[in-house]
């Protein structure tokens, strides 16, 4: 009776969800109306090089950012972290723990982080810099837990702080996933949907927003310095709504070729779908090919090519190099690194 509730509430989620894709294919971009952008960048080197396609494979720590109910379906403990070389000189790290606890459940951690580096300070009167520094960061920490309902659908979710930093004033937030994968009885087909950064707005605040007012310059005879704070905008979190197809179309002993597409609909951004494609070999050796924002206009994001190396070191003891090369268009090409220990 469950197993029957899961495939039916799945594919109900799933058919609601490309429906909605469907009928929207063409709607009008919204970027800029959302803060914490940096929550869109594409997070570890073997989703980027699928394109991103990475909400119905879903089977590695990375599964902590595009469908945190995949860290169930695992069945291991892994830890990763990731680097990328991002746009105009900036960091990009993400650091992703996900541990089994018995093969049902599941726990994971998780720290996402944009740096833009640091500039000397200057003014009018100090053109040559007056000795300080001023940088910016954003940062998200989410904490994770999935469970797998029954021997095909699971569900998992994460809990999420959002910070960004420019120099002296901050804004953050509190936001909330969901995502559930389903393995069909279609030569295990799988379906995954997520729903990321469900959470509260977002508003900067610093002291450099206390300003000294006269609230009357005309009277005399009062405080002329009262201090007052400017207020700034709320801005909402982006949403991001993934929905995705994900299956081994080859599967021999030492050689398996697997293919994925998601339709992704932000809530800042007109929709797109990102297709990609990993051969493994030996399991050793796999090599990725994808191509990210389809159908997107005027998008520089395209064309994604990876690899990855997997060594044993023991007995469910195992170490994962990655890289991915990503065509930005007339933007700087990304070059992404991680390495990752399965336990």
């Amino acid at each position: 009776m469950i197993q029957k509730c899961a495939h039916t509430a799945a594919t109900i989620l799933v058919l609601t969800l490309l429906a909605a894709f469907t009928g929207s294919a063409f709607g009008q971009s919204k970027v800029g109306t959302t803060a914490a952008s940096f929550l869109g960048i594409s997070v570890g080197p073997r989703a980027t090089a699928l394109g991103g396609a990475f909400a119905a494979v879903a089977d590695d720590a990375t599964s902590l950012y595009y469908n945190p109910a995949g860290i169930a379906r695992a069945g291991r403990s892994q830890f990763v972290f990731a680097y990328t070389s991002w746009l105009v000189d900036t960091d990009f790290s993400w650091i992703g723990l996900m541990f089994n606890l018995d093969g049902t459940n599941a726990i994971g951690l998780s720290l996402t982080q944009l740096n833009y580096g640091e500039e000397e300070v200057t003014t009018v009167l100090d053109p040559e810099g007056t000795g300080e520094k001023w940088g910016a960061s954003d940062i998200s920490i989410a904490l994770s837990y999935a469970r797998n309902l029954t021997d095909r659908f699971s569900i998992g979710g994460n809990a999420k702080y959002i910070q960004e930093k420019l120099w002296n004033e901050s804004a953050s937030a509190f936001a909330f996933d969901v995502g559930l994968l389903y393995i069909t009885e279609l030569h295990d087909m799988r379906l995954g949907m997520s729903i990321t950064n469900f959470g509260t707005d977002m508003r900067l605040d610093g002291k450099d927003l206390l300003k000294r007012v006269d609230l009357d310059p005309d009277a005399i005879g009062h405080n002329e310095n009262i201090v007052s704070r400017l207020k700034t905008d709320d801005w909402p979190l982006p949403l991001f709504f993934r929905v995705g197809l994900a299956m081994d179309v080859l599967k021999q002993e030492n050689l398996r070729l697997t293919t994925a597409i998601d339709a992704l609909r932000p809530s800042d951004n007109s929709e797109v779908l990102n297709v990609g494609a990993e051969m493994e070999l030996y399991r050793l050796l796999f090599l990725r090919g994808g191509y990210k924002s389809l159908f997107r206009e005027d998008s520089e994001e395209g064309l994604t090519l990876g690899m990855g190396l997997n060594f044993s070191t023991g007995p469910g003891f195992s170490w994962a190099f990655d890289y991915t090369f990503a065509d930005f268009g007339l933007l700087e090409d990304i070059n992404m690194f991680s390495l990752g220990v399965t336990f």
